[in-house]
């Protein structure tokens, strides 16, 4: 089925995600048979489970021409991701937000130098059950009186958004604080990152909170456009309305800049000391050479210059970040490109 991108989804793992929360693993299994694994060049991945569908259908790609290299691909959320790629656990770290000026310290400080990569555009996506009937479209206020801290224990039926939606409860899913989707969405919608209630399900595996959604005829959360079209066929996405009326998420409305303002850049970091290992120098030439991936799992891909641009900082070592410390919230593509120009 296609989706709102009007692309058919890649049908990556799900269930990877869920098992790897599951058994408190960190990594998810992509990797070749035991007898290679065991002598196998390994490049490991972590951060982000918005990212984690393009980073996993790049992995399963490259290993399928490059027999004999592992790549594992950990979902700890961009948060945990980062601390792990700044203690020197990772070689490359998912995120769906720049990185922290905390964790640029923290990576200083261990003498981890990287370089960041932008991949992909998002269309954060607000989603309700298929059985809802009344919550078509939602303002922006709308959301932030839902999700802002005061509404705690006190904004928890329909009807207290709108009146004339159903006095019934509002069961809320959404990501964790090592969330990249959670800094942004709070940043975005909120108006402060990290600003939100607390009375809500939360979980860094998206697979967790679409269940949570399909399952309950009240619920409402909220997660990465890819993990809601591969599920449109259980779950209803919201337009949002920024105030020229609802716009719903699509390929088209984030590439023209009308789903504001939950459009988002997504991003790789690279450890510069492990490009200097060759299979993660082709893996990552490998994946800004692949941007079909990227759409093939429900995301916008980026004009072909942005992974020039991105090719071209491998190649010279450009480390650094050009995106932290900026206010990424309503950033379109254009504005991406003109700020990896700036690099």
């Amino acid at each position: 089925m296609a989706n709102g991108l009007g692309l058919k989804p890649r049908k990556f793992k799900a269930a990877h995600l869920v098992g790897a929360i599951a058994t408190a693993m960190t990594t998810v299994g992509l990797s070749v048979s035991v007898a290679l694994s065991q002598s196998a060049r390994e490049i490991k991945i972590d951060g982000s489970s918005t990212v984690y569908p393009i980073t996993e259908a790049v992995a399963e790609e490259f290993m399928a021409q490059n027999r004999g290299l592992n790549v594992t691909v950990g979902v700890s959320g961009t948060g945990g991701g980062f601390s792990k790629f700044c203690n020197g656990e990772t070689d490359i770290s998912n995120a769906s937000r720049p990185i922290k000026a905390t964790e640029i310290e923290k990576c200083r400080a261990a003498g981890i130098e990287y370089i960041e990569l932008p991949i992909a555009y998002d269309a954060l996506t607000i989603v309700v059950n298929n059985r809802n009937t009344w919550a078509n479209s939602m303002t922006v206020d709308e959301l932030k009186r839902l999700w802002e801290p005061s509404a705690q224990g006190t904004i928890t039926r329909w009807n207290q958004i709108r009146p004339n939606w159903p006095n019934r409860p509002i069961i809320l899913y959404g990501p964790g604080s090592d969330s990249g989707t959670f800094d942004y969405f709070t940043e975005a919608i909120v108006g402060e990152a990290d600003s939100s209630r607390a009375d809500y399900t939360a979980s860094e595996d998206d697979n967790v909170l679409v269940q949570g959604v399909v399952g309950d005829t009240n619920a409402l959360g909220y997660f990465g456009f890819s993990y809601y079209s591969e599920n449109s066929s259980r779950l209803k996405a919201v337009s949002i309305d920024n105030g020229s009326g609802p716009v719903a998420p699509s390929s088209e409305t984030v590439e023209n800049g009308t789903y504001q303002p939950l459009s988002r850049p997504l991003f790789i970091y690279v450890s510069a000391a492990s490009l200097d290992r060759p299979e993660v120098r082709q893996f990552v030439s490998y994946y800004l050479g692949r941007p079909d991936l990227a759409e093939e799992v429900g995301y916008v891909r980026l004009p072909a210059d942005a992974y020039r641009l991105g090719l071209e900082a491998v190649e010279n070592n450009n480390v650094g970040t050009v995106f932290s410390g900026r206010d990424v919230v309503g950033v379109r593509i254009e504005d991406l490109l003109r700020l990896e120009r700036q690099r």
